[in-house]
């Protein structure tokens, strides 16, 4: 079962979200180990791409962005690109790219450490871009780019912690983030103070509130914040929701918030027709120099994101090329 669901601390100024992709998440770990090319993930990069989908699904669900929000990581050691894209549907979708000489070094890691994998030389860095859906002429979407290292120079020790940082610092908000994935699932809870600026009528007594807006000093939220860094790892994967929040803060009267009936799913937007118009843009004496590299045979073209894999025979290309071929008039063949 895959679920999100937010919700508010009634009385308190801290907000929060949970989320658990089971289906999706295993629909992507089978689609990549299906890929005759690529084959499965490592399990540390599995974990870091489970971990970023369940992020991304957490973000995009407390902003309701209306388009695209991606989180990527560029990394200068074994991994080398890890992206995670969730649309306002909550439709996700996830890859990783390594380094060709990766195997050893990746299998020798049993958790997804961000030095090891993607900052072994300090030049790793993580981008969250949000890319609306309908564009207006002259649009950029908006990025903001992550460190991995932290003040001192040193790497942080998770995503969790990466993304904490980026949100503590754009957003001056304090903020917990619990990330887990492994074969089964990817989950992950968000806690967010809620800003109080001004003054709070308490009572009947009007109380200044600006001291509980700075970074750490508001009681509440690190009473609430200290309950959540107890789930362990464990309880993350394998309790539900219900069952996690009712746990850590069953002394808390809690909110729930309209998720709108949304369900995080997987779904890519790959086809044969965009795959088509692909090669078209590389130009005929680039497709033929391909087709050269393997005479006779198809060309291949896989989806990084879902796996599904587009043959090209010599007639197929040929007509890529000729005034009257256009993507979707060629035959939808695998």
């Amino acid at each position: 079962m895959s679920e999100i669901q937010k919700f508010l601390f009634e009385g308190l100024p801290v907000r929060g979200s949970i989320v658990r992709l089971a289906a999706p998440w295993q629909e992507m770990l089978a689609r990549r180990a299906a890929n005759t090319e690529t084959g499965p993930y490592p399990e540390c990069v599995a974990q870091l791409l489970g971990e970023m989908g369940a992020a991304a699904v957490l973000m995009q669900a407390n902003i309701r962005f209306d388009g695209a929000l991606v989180l990527q990581i560029q990394g200068d050691g074994p991994l080398r690109l890890a992206v995670a894209e969730v649309k306002s549907n909550l439709r996700l979708r996830a890859t990783a790219q390594l380094a060709p000489d990766a195997g050893a070094a990746l299998q020798a890691l049993s958790a997804p450490e961000l030095q090891a994998l993607c900052n072994a030389h300090g030049q790793g860095r993580c981008a969250i871009t949000l890319d609306a859906e309908h564009k207006q002429p002259g649009y950029r979407p908006y990025q903001g780019i992550v460190s991995l290292t932290d003040a001192q120079g040193q790497t942080l020790p998770s995503l969790a912690a990466t993304l904490e940082q980026y949100m503590q610092q754009s957003e001056q908000l304090d903020t917990v983030l619990l990330l887990a994935a492994d074969q089964r699932v990817a989950a992950g809870l968000l806690l967010q103070r809620i800003p109080v600026k001004g003054q709070a009528n308490l009572g009947g007594a009007l109380q200044d509130t600006d001291s509980e807006d700075a970074l750490g000093q508001n009681e509440h939220f690190n009473r609430i914040a200290t309950l959540a860094r107890s789930l362990t790892r464990e309880e993350l994967l394998t309790l539900d929701s219900a069952t996690i929040l009712r746990r850590l803060f069953w002394q808390e009267q809690l909110q729930p918030l309209d998720a709108a009936g949304l369900t995080p799913h997987f779904g890519c937007q790959c086809s044969r027709e965009r795959v088509a118009a692909m090669l078209q843009s590389l130009g005929q004496a680039e497709v033929q120099a391909m087709q050269q590299e393997q005479p006779g045979q198809p060309l291949e073209i896989g989806c990084e994101f879902c796996g599904a894999q587009y043959r090209f025979d010599a007639v197929d290309t040929a007509q890529l090329f000729t005034p009257l071929a256009a993507p979707g008039q060629q035959g939808l063949r695998h």
